[in-house]
């Protein structure tokens, strides 16, 4: 297997390391040479200007064994502390997920049942065809909005136009759930809802589903079902005043842009805003986001308290769409908003079949082996994004697979 080679780098500042612990995945422990490799990944992101400071957590049977923090020392960057927040975009679809699966439990919907039974104006759905409309052939179904079948775009990805790209756009433009939806039922579908997939705006609409469901507030009830239960103190759809002091900057690097910004914190994660959007709309600490990864690697149990049931965490990771991104997620399967990853060496990495995870728009990152009974999570706060670096991380934990 290749190392990356430990280098003395300028721009690098000091880290946390902690590694110990008997781990019968990767030896009797997480063993210097794996630790010094994924430091040394860490570092290389920052020297090729790939991100600014950075964290990687690993945890094993229920126990962190890894903890590495790389700061750097350009101007702009902000060292990593426990109490450091990043907007974790995408990562927040798993929470959205997990909230829907909490209802489902308590027989609140079938998934087969069509979005209009709760929302009513998704009943009448038309569908491009050509250069006109037709109406859509098969109903939108709680399914579909779940495994992202419904039809609905997110990016320009194939050609299709966006619906919404950041956050501030949707905060400033839609005053809530419900207002986002009766827009979103008016734009026509690229495909017949549960016949393609299409990575879409479906955990917005998701949670809107929460709020009929439940009666309450989307953000009041990720608070009260899952952040209280899981001590989830720091994860949040707002940033105050004094939480703004704690808002990673962005390193950005594409085209000609390269340096710190604040200026989307300005417009985004607004305490007076409604519209909290499921998708991609939180703020989270690398820390808060290690429990709701620990509550998922122990089969929806967290540290004696169950929050969702192994049957629900087994309906998460099943396979519902194949060969998703083949163009950037290879070897992997789509479950409910994670990737599983059905086929290893096509990321030329050790990890067994079945670890599954998922990423955030700004270099957020997590997977959870329920092999090895492993997760980890590494964030950063940078554009452009970087499908390589879980799998570089992956390559440092598991091995690399050579012919």
């Amino acid at each position: 297997m290749n190392r990356y080679l430990l280098k003395k780098c300028p721009l690098i500042k000091a880290s946390i390391l902690l590694f110990a612990l008997t781990s019968p995945a990767f030896g009797e422990e997480l063993n210097p040479e794996m630790a010094n490799e994924i430091i040394a990944i860490q570092e290389n992101l920052i020297e090729d200007d790939v991100t600014g400071s950075n964290i990687t957590i690993v945890w094993q049977d229920g126990k962190e064994i890894h903890r590495s923090i790389r700061n750097s020392d350009r101007p702009g960057d902000r060292d990593i502390t426990d109490e450091t927040l990043f907007p974790i975009w995408s990562m927040s679809k798993p929470i959205t997920i997990v909230a829907m699966l909490t209802l489902h439990e308590q027989g609140l919907f079938k998934w087969e049942d069509p979005v209009s039974k709760y929302i009513p104006c998704f009943a009448e759905l038309t569908v491009k065809e050509g250069d006109t409309l037709r109406p859509a052939k098969t109903p939108l179904r709680i399914i579909d909005l779940m495994t992202h079948r419904s039809g609905f775009g997110y990016f320009s990805w194939d050609g299709l136009p966006p619906l919404h790209d950041e956050p501030h756009t949707l905060q400033t433009t839609h005053a809530n759930l419900q207002e986002f939806c009766e827009v979103a039922a008016d734009h026509p579908l690229e495909f017949d809802p549960g016949t393609r997939y299409l990575y879409g705006i479906n955990q917005a609409i998701l949670g809107r589903l929460v709020e009929v469901l439940s009666g309450k507030a989307f953000a009041e009830y990720l608070e009260t079902a899952l952040f209280e239960p899981l001590g989830m103190t720091e994860t949040s759809f707002i940033l105050d005043e004094k939480r703004r002091a704690r808002f990673q900057p962005l390193w950005i690097n594409a085209g000609n842009l390269k340096g710190y910004t604040h200026l989307l914190d300005e417009l985004n994660y607004d305490p007076d805003s409604t519209a909290h959007f499921g998708g991609e709309g939180l703020v989270s600490c690398p820390a808060d986001y290690a429990r709701f990864c620990e509550m998922l690697a122990n089969d929806g149990v967290f540290r004696g308290t169950r929050v969702i049931s192994e049957d629900s965490i087994k309906a998460m990771t099943t396979t519902h769409s194949q060969d998703i991104f083949p163009d950037m997620m290879h070897g992997m399967d789509m479950g409910f908003s994670v990737f599983i990853l059905k086929d290893p060496s096509s990321e030329g990495s050790m990890a067994p079949p079945g670890t599954y995870g998922w990423s955030g728009y700004h270099n957020t990152h997590f997977w959870i082996d329920p092999t090895n009974d492993v997760f980890a999570v590494f964030m950063t706060r940078a554009r452009e994004f970087n499908d390589e670096i879980p799998v570089r991380l992956r390559k440092a934990v598991y091995g690399e697979q050579t012919d």
